[in-house]
């Protein structure tokens, strides 16, 4: 009998047929009946960049959209006081924070504060920002949905003296 270990649990037999099916299978969707195994670390990861983020931003990739799903997800640490520019999302997000403690606005003015357990949903083509406040860095999880092919339109920087999470 085949035997794997993936994260301290034994898979046996067909499991272990059916995860290195889905691992092969990863790096593209097309024709897949099984499930897709997308191990930690096997997608991209990158800084953020500046063009759309003021401080230190570092994206980790969860999975991909596909043909099958119209959305992705991702890791994005914040580090204290580092932020996106105002987007927003044809598809809507939902964001799920993990560690620290984060902020988000709208056009609004209406800011929330959001800590780790929490999690906020970001209606469709709704302006917003999210980041991390001036003394604690924040992680959190999106799940951003796409339209017609397209998951962010970005638009201006948020101004440190617009940005409540700015020291002062």
């Amino acid at each position: 009998m085949t035997e794997k270990k993936r994260g301290g649990v034994a898979l046996t037999g067909v499991a272990a047929t059916v995860l290195s099916c889905a691992t092969a299978a990863a790096g593209g969707e097309a024709g897949v009946t099984g499930q897709v195994f997308y191990p930690r670390g096997s997608q991209q990861s990158f800084r953020g960049p500046d063009e759309f983020f003021t401080g230190e931003v570092t994206v980790v990739m969860v999975f991909p959209a596909s043909e099958h799903t119209r959305f992705s997800a991702a890791y994005v640490t914040f580090q204290p006081a580092a932020r996106t520019a105002w987007h927003a999302h044809p598809g809507g997000q939902h964001i799920v924070v993990t560690a620290g403690v984060g902020l988000t606005g709208t056009r609004n003015g209406k800011v929330v504060a959001v800590g780790e357990g929490d999690a906020l949903w970001c209606p469709p083509d709704l302006d917003h920002w999210h980041g991390a406040t001036a003394d604690s860095a924040m992680t959190h999880l999106v799940i951003t949905g796409s339209k017609d092919g397209e998951n962010v339109v970005w638009k201006e920087k948020v101004a440190d003296a617009d940005y409540p999470g700015t020291p002062r």
